[in-house]
């Protein structure tokens, strides 16, 4: 049985003061042990969440990093840095990484094959345009992105991956596919798996929903046989919100 997992993006909000009071108000409620409940926090404040989070069973992830160890890449953050401080997730090639700052297949995959080389579980984001979907490509393009990042990926590293399903035109907008739409697209990257690794990987994967996804949608989202969790944005940044995501 795949084990469900909720992973709040905060994307870029909350200074280190409110992480460690975001972090507080949670560990006030009981979360459900049968759940991974991951929070993935700007850098800054990576280092102040890890020790808020310190005897819980909240895993810590990063939003982004770099494919090489060190080097002349002002601005950017190495997986060794990741690492000393303790992550556990790290998200890559998130839509708005992909629309505004020029990620591409090709980087996805490479900070992919960084992040297993350094025992970093990849959350890895995959989706279409509205554009796409209503040209009826949706398919076409979410098969393109999955098999260009997991290029060269092995077998038995497969199992260390997340595959976070995020139509673009769902994400940040209050719009959000039916829970059908969502566990369509699941269950067809969960076949791209089965057709590139086998039954084994195919069963074992762990595919989320990301597009808008709230407390009172969740239960359903988790209901559908594809779907194993959820990256959520907004509703990550209030702590009786998240909670309520974790014990769905």
């Amino acid at each position: 049985m795949r084990l469900p997992i909720i992973a709040g993006n905060w994307k870029m909000n909350n200074t280190i003061l409110k992480s460690t009071l975001l972090i507080d108000e949670i560990k006030k409620s009981s979360l459900n042990k049968d759940v991974e409940a991951v929070v993935c926090v700007p850098f800054t404040n990576l280092s102040d969440v890890k020790k808020a989070i310190e005897g819980t069973d909240i895993k810590l992830g990063a939003q982004n990093m770099h494919w090489e160890d060190n080097g002349a890449y002002t601005g950017e953050i190495s997986p060794l840095m990741l690492k000393e401080i303790g992550i556990d997730y790290c998200i890559i090639g998130h839509s708005e990484r992909r629309q505004y700052f020029n990620e591409t297949d090709e980087t996805v995959n490479k900070k992919i094959k960084t992040a297993l080389k350094y025992d970093i579980k990849p959350i890895v984001c995959v989706g279409e345009t509205l554009e796409e979907r209503e040209n009826e490509r949706q398919e076409e393009v979410v098969k393109e992105q999955v098999l260009k990042a997991l290029e060269d990926i092995d077998n038995k590293n497969i199992k260390d991956i997340v595959i976070a399903y995020e139509p673009i035109w769902a994400i940040g907008t209050g719009k959000t596919a039916s829970s059908d739409d969502a566990n369509q697209m699941c269950g067809f990257i969960r076949g791209i798996i089965g057709d590139k690794y086998g039954k084994e990987a195919k069963d074992n994967i762990r595919i989320q929903y990301g597009g808008s996804v709230k407390p009172n949608t969740i239960k359903e989202l988790m209901e559908k046989e594809d779907i194993d969790g959820a990256l959520v944005g907004g509703a990550s940044l209030v702590a009786e919100d998240f909670v309520k995501l974790v014990n769905y």
